[in-house]
């Protein structure tokens, strides 16, 4: 079974900006893609943000386009978020997500595998 573990979560002003990470319990070629979610309190979990693990094509919500990069590294295991100019409608649990298809619809039952998630709370 897949484990996935987030951190970098954490309390950021209006514009700022956090790094968020996934470390995955073994070889990351074997999840064909990778991504991130967020679930807000009172809505639905939405797609962030997913990167195909063997030729690293990415796609972004139209809401963080320009604002947030996701990247991974194989040899580490580790998927990252970079989210820069943080808004307070940025602020959720960020999950995430193994084993899935990458696709412009980054949706959530694509993927197989979910870590428990990290808050990010952006402040006015």
């Amino acid at each position: 079974q897949v484990q996935l573990v987030e951190s970098g979560g954490g309390l950021v002003q209006l514009g700022g900006s956090l790094r968020l990470s996934c470390a995955a319990s073994s070889f990351t070629y074997d999840y064909y893609a990778m991504g991130w979610f967020r679930q807000a309190p009172g809505k639905e979990r939405e797609g962030v943000s997913c990167i195909s693990v063997r030729d690293g094509i990415t796609h972004y919500a139209d809401s963080v386009k320009g604002r947030f990069t996701i990247s991974g590294d194989n040899a580490k295991n580790t998927v990252y978020l970079q989210m820069n100019s943080l808004k307070p409608e940025d602020t959720a649990v960020y999950f995430c997500a193994a084993r899935g298809h990458c696709t412009s619809a980054l949706r959530p039952r694509s993927f197989g595998s979910w870590g428990q998630g990290t808050q990010v709370t952006v402040s006015p």
